[in-house]
């Protein structure tokens, strides 16, 4: 484990403190929530379900034990209510906000929803965190913020032009809470996520992820399509080094830290041709009985308007002020996800009363 994260997981166990996790429902927000929860923090949720799911949370419930499900008050509402964000910001330490509209092609379909989720909702949040007065702000924000700028690894200060509305409103994001560090005096960190996967990713849907999309096709023996010539790369994340950067960004106390955007990222390409073999492979170690799909090969399909054509983080500027180390590459964090999807993929229909996960709404801990 890196030394800087070490030191930060000893710290938040010997002193524990009161987050909010935005978009709490979704693949990175519960994530987050399992492994705060397990650190001995006090959490705050917020989420509308748009995107996230109950059975995440029943998941982490599950996974943490009865006692740490106690330090975790949820809040069913949607981030463009200011209301349910300043309810949410009340007498919190840290603020981890994951909330968003993803998916480029989402965004070029419907630019008018995902602008309201994603700066509408992003600035009710930076006010929120301001009036009460939380100690910092930590937010997603994404690769696609670099645009047509090609020149590899992307550095955090050159950027191009947006090729989508979704790449537009995350730089906004940026710049809202440039603004809001400079006038206001909220510490803000920013986290650009390039191509996180992992547990909990949905499989499902339009605009479904390619990790979990495919490992879920392959369990049903179905064929996996590939936008474009295969050649595409991107710089594949695991859930787990996404976690040591949120926890890095809001608990360092180098103050050069602060008020920056930082890359998060592995700061290696994978093509999606070589991303499908590495998936297949897995998930026949796994589960040798599903061996006859080493002869199950891709199906092409066009090139998605907006992507972009390669990534690559260049993560010196996380390593240095936030000691950010990925611990996972994309192998092991495929081998991880894999175990965890055939585990976990035939248990996607839930009994779940939501009452559960409803407490009276009001803050846990925090007083």
């Amino acid at each position: 484990m890196p030394v800087a994260y070490e030191r930060a997981l000893s710290r938040l166990r010997a002193e524990p403190k009161v987050w909010l996790i935005t978009g709490v429902a979704g693949f990175i927000g519960s994530n987050l929530l399992e492994t705060l929860l397990l650190l001995g923090q006090r959490v705050v949720g917020l989420d509308n379900f748009t995107t996230g799911h109950p059975y995440n949370l029943e998941d982490v419930r599950t996974s943490v034990g009865k006692a740490a499900w106690a330090r975790f008050n949820f809040i069913e509402g949607d981030i463009i209510d200011f209301e349910a964000c300043a309810e949410a910001a009340r007498m919190v330490d840290y603020i981890l906000h994951q909330a968003a509209l993803g998916s480029v092609p989402r965004s070029i379909s419907d630019p008018i929803i995902t602008n309201a989720a994603n700066v509408d909702g992003f600035l009710n949040m930076l006010v929120a965190a301001q009036d009460a007065g939380v100690r910092r702000f930590v937010y997603a924000t994404s690769s696609s913020i670099y645009g047509d700028h090609t020149a590899l690894p992307a550095v955090e200060d050159r950027i191009g032009q947006p090729l989508s509305p979704y790449a537009v409103t995350k730089h906004v994001n940026e710049l809202y809470a440039g603004v809001f560090a400079r006038v206001y005096g909220v510490e803000v960190i920013g986290l650009r996520y390039f191509n996180v996967f992992g547990r909990r990713q949905d499989p499902n849907g339009p605009y479904a992820a390619v990790v979990p999309k495919w490992i879920d096709n392959l369990l049903r023996r179905e064929p996996c399509t590939i936008n474009g010539s295969g050649e595409i790369s991107r710089d594949f994340c695991y859930i787990e080094n996404v976690i040591q950067a949120n926890l890095l960004a809001a608990t360092t106390r180098d103050d050069a830290a602060l008020n920056q955007v930082y890359n998060v990222g592995f700061s290696e390409s994978t093509t999606l041709n070589s991303l499908y073999s590495l998936t297949r492979d897995s998930l026949v170690r796994v589960r040798p009985d599903l061996s006859d799909l080493a002869e199950l090969e891709p199906v092409y399909g066009p090139f998605r308007s907006g992507d972009l054509r390669h990534s690559q983080a260049d993560i010196r500027r996380a390593a240095s002020l936030l000691g950010y180390k990925p611990t996972h590459s994309v192998d092991q964090g495929l081998a991880e996800a894999v175990a965890w999807y055939v585990t976990h993929s035939f248990k996607r229909v839930r009994s779940l009363t939501f009452s559960f996960l409803s407490p009276p709404r009001g803050r846990t801990g925090g007083s």
